[in-house]
């Protein structure tokens, strides 16, 4: 979606630092295993852990604005992290997203007499076949839009109050840099933030609102998951499992404190 003025200076240079994150080919076609894939079982803890109870801005922001009875659209909703914790209010759940195996264990975690639509796909290419709702949310997907600008606005004409957005201050992978340019040489960006974000939703005349916070959880629970994880991530054969997590400990890198997540909504007038 191109458009002129702010937004489209904003949305190109957005869409420019986030190619930045690419990964050169050479060490793609050398991976043993694809660094893309994510695995269901990080986010099936970490919403059954919310669904049990329910908490965090994203959770605050979007059950304030939705009314009784109320329905809610997340987009990238993976397992239901965002969505299912507002499920004792709303009546139905849309949820949006890529994979049919992150879909399928959202459905089987929505409580009775909540109506969910399962939509597979990308947004907003599917924006089209999407109900609108009463409140959008979009958790931990930014980061991997190119074009925010078409993105945020298919997703605020779906919403009837209030979008709200939740993701890390600065790119996920940022904390993975020490470790890239130790493995590879390479020199990886630190752009772009969650005000980049904020900025964009300004310039297409939202009325932005912020709070910071801690992660709701650790995203490694021990050094081994980490080290297992960041072999995938960084392109390596698992046997380096054991390298990584020495270096990993070297470069400070673990333990790790709570990453700073970024939580943005508005309403819509």
């Amino acid at each position: 979606m191109e458009i002129d003025g702010p937004s489209g200076r904003l949305g190109a240079r957005w869409q420019a630092e986030l190619a930045g994150w690419g990964i050169p080919q050479a060490i793609v076609d050398a991976a043993p295993r694809s660094p893309w894939g994510h695995r269901p079982d990080n986010f099936i803890r970490r919403t059954e852990g919310l669904v049990e109870a329910p908490s965090g801005p994203l959770y605050e922001r979007a059950r304030e604005a939705l009314p009784p009875g109320g329905s809610v659209l997340d987009v990238g909703a993976g397992t239901g992290a965002a969505c299912l914790p507002l499920a004792k209010e709303a009546a139905e759940i849309v949820a949006v997203d890529v994979s049919a195996v992150m879909l399928g264990e959202l459905a089987a975690r929505v409580p009775p007499g909540v109506g969910l639509v399962a939509v597979e796909g990308s947004w907003p290419e599917v924006a089209d076949r999407t109900p609108a709702a009463d409140v959008a949310v979009c958790s931990h997907v930014v980061y991997n839009v190119p074009d925010l600008v078409g993105f945020l606005t298919a997703l605020t004409g779906h919403a009837r109050r209030r979008v709200v957005l939740e993701l890390s201050e600065r790119h996920p992978m940022t904390w993975l840099n020490p470790l890239w340019e130790h493995f590879h040489g390479l020199d990886r960006p630190d752009s772009p933030t969650a005000e980049d974000v904020a900025e964009i939703a300004r310039s297409l005349g939202y009325r932005v609102r912020s709070a910071v916070s801690a992660a709701s959880d650790d995203h490694y629970h021990s050094l081994e998951e980490l080290a297992d994880r960041v072999c995938v991530r960084l392109c390596l054969p698992a046997d380096r499992a054991p390298e990584v997590a020495r270096v990993a400990r070297e470069l400070g890198i673990w333990p790790a404190p709570r990453a700073r997540w970024v939580t943005l909504w508005w309403d819509v007038l």
